[in-house]
């Protein structure tokens, strides 16, 4: 008769099975930042470790993992650098594939399950529809973690002929057909490689294109969970992990060395000891959110329930939330260092640059409250908000 294990002992036997990858993670994360991506080398522990065999059909050898499992991964893995978390994310990307047809992903996962796409889908570029497919033609931005990527998609077109709806179709190349343009220079999330992509005169078999976020050709119950709303999700999630780290180091700093004006040590003033107790309290209210939000909609999809527009409004609401949050965290942490903090080999610098660039991506916008606020209130939401 077996025993079911104690599930705060999996808990540690999983993170102490994590605990080299992070380790490694700090310890090359200013090599990634320099360079500007994260080398493939890494991205090959990043697949040992499951993170792109994560969103991958469990017929093709995916693992199975919930939204609420791949979010935490994503989050401990950002509390480490952020960058490797964002490009970690992408490992959720499988659910837009899902929608290629069922023979298309057979070839995609013919070599095994682990596969790294990456995409610069904005701004969609026109493509002209030719017999048995597609000429691609045009530039996209915004590709992060292109150069350790499998497989490339880019933006094409408004809308599927003859099929209602405005969804973009994406392409999807294999990288030898793509050029990268190496242009990401920006304040933080360094390492995330977010180049530009540029494809010339590229024909695209129809067979390898698809609506992002239309219907998915196999019947798996991820591929029920709302699309955009975990697109949204993933990336948010890494503010959790940065704002974590923040307040880590401020922990780690409060007893150190007394401040040059001879001021009295961080653990020490009133005022420090209140703002991190505040912050503690804010980050653990939003992630709590994140999750049970996440369990709630997750376990409804595993009823056989359809998702309604209130649970992916519920979720959309959740990424804005946690990347705001995390992002307030981080600032506050970054205040309390006070002139130590203004040094760029400072974590803490790292940290603030990282956690703005998270807040200000265009999924997790002010505009999601907007969109949040009118499905609660019952009126139709911004276009593409569901």
């Amino acid at each position: 008769m077996s025993v079911m294990e104690n599930p705060a002992a999996l808990a540690a036997r999983e993170e102490d099975a994590l605990a080299p990858l992070l380790a490694e993670i700090r310890a090359r994360r200013d090599e990634f930042a320099a360079q500007r991506f994260v080398p493939k080398d890494f991205i090959a522990q990043l697949k040992k470790a499951g993170v792109y065999r994560a969103a991958t059909p469990q017929c093709f050898g995916g693992s199975g993992m919930s939204p609420m499992g791949f979010l935490q991964l994503i989050e401990r893995i950002s509390a480490a650098d952020a960058s490797v978390g964002w490009v970690a994310s992408f490992g959720s990307a499988s659910v837009y594939l899902a929608a290629l047809p069922r023979e298309t992903q057979a070839k995609l996962y013919a070599k095994g399950p682990d596969l790294t796409f990456a995409g610069g889908l904005f701004p969609i570029q026109p493509a002209t529809q030719v017999e048995g497919g597609w000429m691609v033609d045009g530039t996209w931005k915004f590709a992060s973690g292109s150069k350790g990527a499998d497989v490339l998609g880019v933006g094409i077109g408004a809308a599927v002929p003859g099929q209602a709806g405005s969804k973009p179709r994406t392409a999807v190349l294999p990288p030898e057909q793509v050029e990268i343009i190496d242009n990401w220079d920006v304040m933080g999330l360094l390492g995330t490689g977010s180049h530009d992509l540029k494809v010339s005169q590229q024909f695209v078999p129809e067979e390898w294109t698809f609506i992002r976020g239309g219907e998915p050709t196999i019947d798996e119950p991820l591929y029920r969970y709302p699309t955009i709303a975990y697109a949204a999700q993933v990336l948010a999630v890494v503010n959790l992990g940065v704002a974590r780290a923040a307040i880590d180091e401020i922990n780690q700093m409060s007893g150190g060395r007394v401040a040059i004006t001879g001021a009295p040590k961080l653990a020490d003033r009133s005022y420090v000891r209140i703002e991190v107790a505040k912050a503690e309290a804010k980050l653990r209210s939003a992630r709590a959110f994140l999750y049970d939000a996440t369990g709630e909609v997750w376990n409804s999809i595993l009823a056989g329930n359809p998702v309604t527009p209130e649970q992916v409004s519920l979720l959309r609401l959740t990424a804005v939330e946690i990347a705001k949050v995390g992002n307030e965290v981080t600032q506050a942490m970054f205040g309390l260092a006070g002139t130590t903090a203004i040094y760029s080999h400072h974590p803490l610098q790292r940290y603030l640059r990282d956690a703005a660039v998270v807040k200000q991506h265009a999924f997790l916008g002010e505009g999601i409250y907007d969109g949040a606020g009118a499905v609660t209130l019952g009126v139709p939401p911004m276009p593409g908000f569901l």
